[in-house]
């Protein structure tokens, strides 16, 4: 019987699918999981998006990365966790730059290198009993794949420190408050939130959806008058879109639009 890839993949009418698929291993990210999570990424990429959703098989989200295969390999780390960065790096800003909205659905707990594969989204929902841990310095190792990076953006570098230096370990609750989670939900009512922020995300208006993102995502490095400047050409880039225009119309005749999130409406 052949093995079950490490990651899964799907995409339908608009919504992908990534899901972590070592289960058995707390979802830990070895090699082949990094080659396999890449080329779901770079297939994802290209598919005609409007929401893509991370979630994990098991009880775990995300244990971070492969501890086994690090002792494995503990005379040759440097070359083994490069060969890692190799293919996961350039993933996780494909994933930042997708122009669509990016959801995570957390159960169970996330540490090391899963803090950044759920806190990449635009979204983060979790269980009420998740518990996360930096774990990083614990072995003398520093964050990576963006986690460092995300948490900062989520929680302002002091509560990153005492994540990722002092590995405390917070709960759920503690996360929504800090900001790392966006919504909480009893593990059994968990799915059927996250399904139904996937569809109405699916059903919205997709183009100005990835210009917010855009325009929110690199608010903190611009000057006013520099973001001032992008702020009004995102404005004028979605009023040609179709969906401007089915929203207009929708408040015209005062019914619900029907987004369909293409980028340009016809005759422009």
């Amino acid at each position: 019987m052949n093995p079950q890839p490490p990651v899964l993949y799907s995409v339908e009418a608009g919504i992908a699918r990534l899901v972590l698929n070592r289960p058995d291993d707390g979802n830990a990210i070895s090699l082949a999981f990094c080659a396999a999570f890449a080329d779901a990424v770079e297939q994802i990429a290209r598919a005609d998006l409007r929401v893509l959703v991370i979630s994990a098989n098991g009880p775990r989200f995300c244990s971070g990365g492969d501890i086994g295969e690090f002792v494995e390999n503990r005379k040759r780390l440097p070359e083994h966790i490069g060969a890692m960065l190799e293919r996961l790096n350039p993933a996780m800003k494909q994933l930042a730059s997708l122009p669509v909205p990016v959801v995570s659905v957390v159960h169970g707990s996330a540490g090391g290198a899963g803090i950044a594969l759920a806190c990449c989204a635009d979204f983060v929902l979790a269980s009420d009993r998740v518990r996360v841990r930096g774990g990083y310095t614990a072995i003398g190792l520093t964050p990576d794949i963006g986690a460092s990076y995300h948490v900062a953006q989520r929680i302002g570098a002091a509560r990153a420190k005492r994540l990722f230096i002092l590995n405390e370990t917070f709960d759920a609750r503690q996360c929504l408050a800090m900001g790392l989670f966006d919504q909480l939900h009893a593990p059994g009512e968990l799915a059927g939130a996250a399904e139904a922020l996937i569809r109405t995300l699916a059903c919205g208006a997709t183009t100005a959806f990835g210009l917010v993102k855009q325009l929110c995502d690199g608010a903190a490095g611009r000057d006013v008058q520099t973001h001032l400047d992008i702020e009004g050409a995102a404005l004028l880039a979605s009023t040609r879109s179709a969906d401007a225009r089915e929203g207009v119309q929708a408040f015209i005749e005062k019914r619900e639009p029907r987004f369909t999130g293409h980028p340009l409406s016809q005759g422009g």
